[in-house]
């Protein structure tokens, strides 16, 4: 017979999402237990290799009807393995209409709203401002190449330690070296070290209404096998006041259509509404006579680049189409990335989609690999990926340790294609001129591919469209929260860590506000969770004046 747990406050999920508003109730004085699908890894325990049974223990690769998704999973989560870039989302994206021809954000979400929540976030990571002599090789080479085609190029802001980086280009594997900011540094360990339990390798299956008086959400979960995912070594259930959801847009729309009947319903938008963030990625296939010769560089005597595994994976960006003015479906950026080889299977090779995938042409262009450089586009897209009903268990159907299939169906409509053909443009007329490369985007043939996913269970006005009100509360469903990525009502044009979690620090006031309506002796207020107190300061202020 299993014994159901209490706590004033749940937390399914460790990362930007999680770890935020876990530590501010654990600070605050609440009981706080955060579930974690992945294991507990630290430093000495990420690997620089791409061996099956390294990496693939903390990143899921998921496969969709039309789509690829990336994501962490392991206690931290995204934040493990994402390339830290850390960048404000632009003004003109919380004011976006999308095809519904009305604001898709809450009214009272805009960039300065948000503002002292980015503040706050930057303090803690921190983020740090790279010199260009701090931006690795291909990044310099793509800043080079813009300068020439008259378009500009600055370095990324990123949530790295510059001194203790070592730029091994690993981050994908977690950080071996514990310079990337990952919430494993910062707010997760607040959390515990205010009292906080987390549990890894801890699978939510269902959120159902609680038994016990005074608790409102039993929460019911399987542990999982530490060697291998797809299977069970126990189970057992929680009973909270308050549940935080931060499985990521690919787990918190599936847990929530998997409890629709036992919570009564949900509102219509949980599952719908998904976003890739507009991800587009393309392959420039760098001539190293041209890098020369156009551009000036060398690496070493004889050698202009051959740079593209060099460094940080991100370094350099042209935010030159980031226009307010212009007209929606055509505003993007373009980021110097690099992305390991497994990956690099996916550029097209010819210019013949149906048919150029793979063969003699690819393992041409592979053997070139070390003179790529690849570009990301973050575009506005149209919010048109979808979920279909949820597997039995889990967020998708394991087909091995990190392998899933979704149910989530995505077909970009004309205006995402329109954002992608002008992002595909622009790659071109910066890295063809006078024939410096040939951009070669990833083919379509086996569909897109994001690394941030968002907006499946988004905020927003509307009952009839979003899924949660300003608060990041659930609709119909008080004391249930989600403050992941799935909360994001659109594509942001940028890396979507920073936003995801400036929204998780708003968010975590009114969490506590609702735990203390509940009858935890919770009190919002704690410094950042290293000491400083300037951004706390800014969003006292702002919480005040209300």
């Amino acid at each position: 017979m299993s014994v159901t747990e209490r706590t004033d406050v749940l937390v399914i999920g460790s990362g930007f999402g999680g770890s935020i508003p876990a530590y501010h109730l654990a600070a605050g004085g609440a009981r706080v237990v955060v579930l974690e699908r992945g294991p507990r890894l630290g430093a000495r325990d990420f690997t620089h290799d791409q061996r099956i049974g390294s990496y693939t223990r903390i990143v899921d690769l998921v496969q969709g009807d039309g789509i690829t998704v990336v994501a962490g999973n392991c206690v931290g989560g995204s934040s493990v393995v994402y390339f830290a870039a850390s960048l404000r989302a632009p003004g003109f994206v919380f004011e976006r209409e999308g095809s519904l021809g009305r604001r898709i954000w809450p009214r009272a979400l805009t960039r300065s709203a948000l503002d002292p929540w980015y503040d706050r976030v930057e303090e803690t990571l921190p983020v740090a401002r790279q010199q260009w002599n701090q931006v690795p090789y291909p990044g310099g080479l793509f800043a080079a190449a813009c300068e020439r085609a008259g378009r500009t190029c600055n370095p990324v802001p990123v949530a790295v330690d510059l001194q203790s980086c070592t730029n091994c280009n690993w981050m994908l594997n977690g950080c071996h070296f514990d310079a990337k900011r990952s919430m494993l540094l910062n707010y997760l360990p607040a959390a515990t070290a205010s009292g906080a339990e987390v549990r890894a390798l801890h699978e939510v299956q269902t959120i159902a209404p609680a038994t016990t008086p005074g608790y409102r959400y039993r929460v019911a979960y399987t542990v999982l096998d530490a060697d291998d995912y797809r299977l069970a070594q126990g189970a057992g259930s929680i009973e909270a006041k308050v549940v935080v959801l931060a499985g990521g847009a690919m787990g918190t729309p599936v847990l929530l259509q998997r409890s629709a009947a036992l919570l009564g319903g949900m509102p219509r938008a949980v599952g719908r509404y998904f976003s890739g963030n507009g991800d587009r990625v393309s392959i420039a296939d760098v001539d190293e006579s041209k890098a020369g010769e156009l551009l000036g560089l060398e690496r070493s005597p004889g050698t202009a680049y051959e740079g593209f595994p060099v460094g940080k994976p991100i370094g350099s960006m042209s935010y030159d189409r980031l226009d307010a003015d212009a007209e929606e479906f055509t505003r993007f950026s373009l980021q110097q990335i690099y992305f390991p080889g497994i990956t690099n299977i996916l550029a097209q090779a010819t210019d013949r989609p149906e048919s150029g995938w793979f063969g003699v042409e690819k393992k041409e262009l592979r053997s070139r690999w070390r003179s790529w450089l690849s570009v990301l586009a973050m575009t506005e897209d149209d919010n048109e990926g979808r979920f279909g009903l949820p597997p039995a268990t889990g967020s998708f159907t394991r087909v091995a340790s990190s392998v899933g299939l979704s149910t989530l169906r995505y077909r970009p409509t004309a205006n995402t294609l329109r954002g992608w053909k002008a992002a595909d443009e622009e790659a071109r007329a910066v890295l063809e001129r006078d024939g410096l490369a040939r951009v070669r985007p990833w083919s379509e043939v086996v569909g897109s591919l994001s690394a941030h996913p968002l907006s499946s269970c988004r905020m927003g006005d509307d009952p009839a469209t979003s899924a949660l009100d300003d608060h990041n509360e659930l609709r119909g469903h008080p004391g249930l929260f989600v403050t992941d990525g799935a909360a994001v009502p659109t594509s942001l044009c940028v890396n979507p860590s920073l936003t995801v979690a400036a929204l998780a620090e708003r968010a975590s006031r009114h969490i506590v506000d609702r735990a203390a309506e509940s009858g935890v002796d919770v009190r919002y207020g704690a410094p950042a969770p290293d000491g400083s107190t300037s951004g706390r300061r800014g969003v006292l202020k702002l919480l005040n004046n209300r």
